[in-house]
């Protein structure tokens, strides 16, 4: 799925801080203990353009396997991409390499989803945040200083420095890998799933210090999710991601109140309305079917097979993301 030439993803007016062009990330599926050789590609990501906006909540949701984490991988270039090109503040990631890499990777930095495995069990929270001041020689002999600063500033008592992760609880740890992710200043943050293991009312208390720190610290993300219910609360755009190709992006409000891809339909009919009345009242799409493998992925539109308004050409046209309306971009022969 290509994009077209026209900007698919900034808001009208705003300085662009990561612009994502036609990214693919393929992974090599290898065939024998010796003699390895390689029997298929498994298209994780395949195309993907989109944009955002300094200062800006970019939602990215889509169900499990669909290539939401790889794709924030690849800019973090946790992998170097198949093809295509990161630019940040006008830069191309893909190509940078050694100390420039590291002076990039200072300004864009992960917030991991597991608040438990993502942190080390024999580091103190002290020793974890200030592990990134020490890599990239930012203390200069300062460092419980600034350890403080950032305890205080995700909503932990500096007194707590000398703990372990085991000793905290689990929005307490995430606290932690946020403040992990903040002590070398960036600018950009890629939030993968960063609410996804933590109990409902934490999960609150999270993405409202996520906002706090946005405003404080004039912060953008790239949120990736698959609650629906939460990137409302968080995003600003919201792009939709199926089998490695991104199928719609929007402004918020807009993709929830009238989507127009078939499958961000069907997502958000998946989603239960607390009224009674009107869950049985409004509309709801089916979807039939498993996710085909990104080994083989189907012809025409990926979503096809499983695609309750589908027809012949669908399989054998591959739809461009356009702009339908203004800001509105959708992958679908049929709107």
């Amino acid at each position: 799925m290509t994009s077209p030439s026209a900007e698919p993803a900034s808001v009208s007016g705003q300085e662009i801080l990561l612009d994502v062009r036609n990214l693919q990330m393929h992974f090599p599926v290898t065939s024998g203990l010796v003699f390895q050789r390689t029997v298929g590609m498994v298209k994780a990501v395949d195309g993907v353009s989109f944009s955002i906006a300094k200062g800006e909540t970019l939602g990215l949701v889509g169900e499990s396997g669909c290539g939401k984490t790889t794709l924030g991988q690849c800019i973090l270039r946790f992998h170097k991409p198949t093809s295509g090109e990161i630019h940040y503040q006008g830069e191309d990631l893909t190509q940078a390499s050694g100390r420039r890499l590291r002076e990039l990777r200072k300004d864009i930095q992960m917030v991991f989803q597991d608040p438990y495995s993502s942190l080390n069990p024999r580091m103190t929270a002290g020793q974890i945040i200030g592990e990134p001041l020490t890599i990239h020689r930012l203390a200069k002999g300062k460092t419980e200083e600034r350890i403080a600063e950032i305890m205080s500033l995700v909503g932990l008592s500096p007194a707590m420095a000398s703990r372990y992760p085991h000793e905290f609880s689990g929005g307490q740890r995430q606290r932690i890998g946020i403040g992990r992710a903040l002590a070398v200043d960036p600018t950009f943050l890629v939030c993968d799933e960063a609410v996804s293991a933590l109990d409902v009312s934490i999960q609150a208390q999270i993405i409202n210090l996520l906002k706090d720190l946005q405003r404080k610290l004039g912060l953008t993300y790239l949120f990736i999710a698959h609650d629906l219910a939460v990137v409302r609360h968080v995003a600003d755009r919201i792009a939709v991601m199926y089998l490695g190709h991104i199928v719609e992006i929007a402004p918020r409000d807009p993709i929830y109140d009238e989507p127009l891809h078939p499958y961000t339909q069907a997502l958000l009919s998946a989603v239960p309305v607390p009224d009674p009345e009107v869950e049985l009242t409004r509309p709801h799409v089916i979807i039939t079917g498993e996710v085909p493998s990104p080994l083989n992925p189907p012809s025409g539109c990926v979503f096809h097979p499983r695609c309750p308004i589908a027809d012949e050409r669908c399989s054998q046209v591959t739809p461009e993301l356009r702009e339908v309306r203004p800001g509105h971009w959708a992958a679908c022969l049929k709107v």
